[in-house]
C-alpha cells in the first residue's frame, strides 16, 4: 500500500515501538514528510541505510509516503544526455510524451514574463544558456499574434537527475533534430541542472489560455498535475512506464488527482515502489497478482459508500495479470458493470519473471518456458486477443493503443474515464530486454507492431451503437481496407515478417539468408486472421486482390 501519510507520536526513549500503535494513531493525513525525509529516505539517498535506518510504522503496515521517487538520482546511470538546440524545434510535444522518466518538460512563457523571469537568475553565463532554450514556434508565437493574443515563446527542459540516457527523445525527434546525444563530460551539466532549479522556481507555469483541447499533447504542459515525476526504477527506455505515464497525466488533466490506483504485483509494481522510493502522488495499493480487480471492486464499492462517485479507480497490470492468472477477476469485475478503468500493460511475455511466455505471447517467439531449440521452436500456442474477449462482456468500454500513436491512445483514454461503466485500455509496452531491441526504439517499435497488424488499435464503445460495426472503430490503423500496409517510399510490404525480423526475440524464426521458419509463417498468418476478424466486426470491406 502507498502513498497513506500517517504520523506516530507514540516513542518509547526515542524510538518508535510498533507494537505500541492501535489503529486510532494512525493519520492517514498528519505524516511529516520532513520526518521521514531525515530518518528514512535520506539514509537511501546517502547509502547509509544498512547502518542507520530502523523499522518504523510506515515499514511496519507496508505504507509508502506519496512521491518519494521524486529525490532519486539517476545522472551517474548513462554517460550521454540529450541537448537541446531550441532553433530547431517546432513544439510538437513528442518528445515529453514518450519519455519513459518523465524527465523532460515544456513551458509556454508569454512575452511579458520572458525577460522579467530571467532577471530572476543572477549568474550572467546560466542566464545566457537558459536564454537559448527559448523559441518561437510557430504553434505559439505566431498562431497567437494572429488571434490577438500574446505571443509567447516555448522551451524544452530536461532534468539531469531523472533521465536515464535512453535516447528515445532523441529517436523521436529525429526529423526536426532539436535533441542530439552529446558525452557530459563535453557538456555543461550545470546549466542542465541550473535550467531545472530555474522553471521550478521562477519560470511563469504555462498560461491555460494557451492550451489547445483539440491537441492532446498539450495536456503535459502542465506538470504541476503529473502524477508520475520520474524517479521509477523502470529499464532505460521501457515501454510500460510510457504507457502508464500517458495514461495517468491525461486522467490527472482532465480530473486533478481525484483518483485511486490498484497494480496487480509485475513489473509496473516494482519499478514503482521499491521501498522507499514511491512514483506516485495519489493514493495505491498492489495487492496479488491475480488480485487487482477484485480488490479495485472493493475500493470502488467503498468509494461509492462515502460519497465519491466521481474519484477514478485504474486497476493497473501486465499481460500475465490480466490475460493469464487474474483474468477471471478482470472478467468478473467488467462483467459487474462497476464505473472501473483497466490499464493492461502488454509485453507479450512476464517481464518480471525473466521473460516467462503468457497466453498474449506471439507464436513463435522465443521466450522462458517457450523456447526455440531442436524440436520445439519457441511459443506453439496463438496469441489470445484479450481485446476481443473483453468486447464480448456486456457493456465494457475496450480500446487497443499504442504510446507511438498518442493522440489516439489519449483520446481512448479519455473516451474510458468519461464512460459511466468498466473500461479497458490494452497498451503496447515494449520490453527492452525480453523484446531484444535497443534502450532508444520503443516509440519506433509501437509504431511498427501497429503498422504490421502485430496489435491494431481499436476502440469499442457501447455508447455508439447496438451493434459491433457500430462500436467498433479502427482508425487509426494505417490502409485499413487493405490486408497489410505497403510502404510509399520504399514500396515494402510491411507485414508480421518484416516487424519480426526487427526484434532479437523472434531471430531463431530466419535462417542464415534470413528466410522465415514455417512457424513464424503460421503467426503471419494468425496475424492476419486476427486483423480480418477486426475488420468483420466493424464492418470494413473485405481487402480486393491487389491490395495485398
Amino acid at each position: 500500500m502507498s502513498s497513506c501519510n500517517n504520523k506516530n507520536n507514540s516513542k518509547n526513549n526515542g524510538k518508535t515501538n510498533p507494537n505500541s500503535l492501535t489503529s486510532a494513531q494512525i493519520n492517514v493525513r498528519s505524516l511529516d514528510m520532513s520526518d521521514f525525509k531525515e530518518k528514512v529516505l535520506n539514509h537511501y539517498l546517502n547509502g547509509t541505510d544498512d547502518q542507520n535506518v530502523d523499522a518504523d510504522e510506515l515499514l511496519a503496515r507496508s505504507i509508502l509516503p506519496p512521491g518519494t521517487a521524486q529525490a532519486r538520482n539517476f545522472s551517474s546511470v548513462a554517460f550521454e544526455y540529450p541537448a537541446y538546440n531550441a532553433s530547431q524545434c517546432v513544439a510538437c510535444m513528442e518528445c515529453v510524451v514518450e519519455c519513459p522518466d518523465a524527465a523532460i518538460y515544456a513551458r509556454v512563457t508569454p512575452e511579458p514574463n520572458f525577460e522579467q523571469d530571467l532577471e530572476k537568475i543572477s549568474d550572467p553565463e546560466l542566464k545566457e544558456a537558459v536564454k537559448n532554450r527559448f523559441t518561437k514556434t510557430q504553434k505559439y508565437w505566431e498562431l497567437p499574434q494572429k488571434k490577438g493574443m500574446t505571443p509567447s515563446y516555448f522551451s524544452i527542459w530536461v532534468d539531469p537527475d531523472k533521465c536515464k540516457g535512453c535516447g528515445e527523445c532523441v529517436a523521436v525527434c529525429d526529423s526536426h533534430g532539436a535533441l542530439s546525444m552529446v558525452h557530459k563530460e563535453t557538456h555543461p551539466m550545470s546549466h542542465e541542472k541550473g535550467g531545472i532549479d530555474f522553471i521550478r522556481k521562477d519560470l511563469t507555469p504555462t498560461p491555460h489560455e494557451y492550451l489547445n483541447d483539440k491537441l492532446l499533447v498539450d495536456l503535459f504542459l502542465i506538470d504541476d498535475h503529473w502524477v508520475y515525476r520520474g524517479g521509477a526504477g523502470a529499464c532505460r527506455g521501457c515501454g510500460e512506464i510510457t504507457a502508464l505515464k500517458m495514461a495517468l497525466t491525461a486522467t490527472s488533466a482532465k480530473y486533478g488527482k481525484d483518483m485511486v490506483l490498484v497494480a496487480a504485483t509485475g513489473c509496473n509494481s516494482v519499478f514503482s515502489s521499491t521501498y522507499p522510493y514511491n512514483i506516485f502522488n495519489v493514493p495505491w495499493a498492489n495487492p496479488l497478482f491475480e488480485n487487482a480487480p477484485a480488490t479495485a471492486q472493493g475500493v470502488r464499492m467503498r468509494l461509492d459508500q462515502t460519497g465519491k462517485k466521481d474519484t477514478k479507480v485504474w486497476v493497473i497490470g501486465g499481460d500475465g495479470a490480466m490475460s493469464d492468472i487474474g483474468f477471471q477477476s478482470l472478467s468478473r469485475m467488467v462483467a459487474s458493470g462497476a464505473n472501473i478503468n483497466v490499464l493492461v500493460l502488454d509485453t507479450q511475455v512476464y517481464s518480471n519473471t525473466g521473460g516467462q511466455a503468457s497466453s498474449s505471447t506471439f507464436l513463435g517467439q522465443n521466450a522462458k518456458m517457450s523456447y526455440h531449440g531442436r524440436d520445439i521452436h519457441g511459443k506453439t500456442e496463438h496469441r489470445k486477443e484479450l481485446g476481443k474477449i473483453l468486447m464480448a462482456h456486456p457493456d465494457a468500454y475496450v480500446a487497443q493503443v499504442s504510446p507511438a500513436y498518442y493522440n489516439h491512445f489519449l483520446r481512448a483514454v479519455l473516451g474510458a474515464l468519461e464512460y459511466n461503466g468498466p473500461s479497458v485500455i490494452i497498451a503496447y509496452s515494449p520490453c527492452m530486454p525480453e523484446h531484444g531491441i535497443a534502450d532508444d526504439s520503443s516509440f519506433e517499435q509501437s509504431k511498427s507492431a501497429v503498422i504490421s497488424r502485430a496489435f491494431p488499435l481499436f476502440v469499442y464503445d457501447p455508447r455508439n451503437g447496438d451493434t459491433f460495426k457500430e462500436r467498433l472503430d479502427l482508425r487509426g490503423n494505417p490502409s485499413i481496407n487493405n490486408d497489410w500496409h505497403i510502404d510509399n517510399k520504399t514500396q515494402t510490404t510491411q507485414d508480421f515478417i518484416w516487424f519480426a525480423k526487427s526484434e532479437e526475440r523472434f531471430a531463431k524464426m530466419f535462417d542464415k539468408e534470413g528466410q522465415p521458419e514455417p512457424e513464424i509463417l503460421e503467426s503471419q498468418l494468425d496475424r492476419l486472421r486476427n486483423w480480418k476478424t477486426l475488420k468483420e466486426l466493424a464492418g470494413v470491406p473485405a481487402a480486393t486482390p491487389h491490395s495485398h
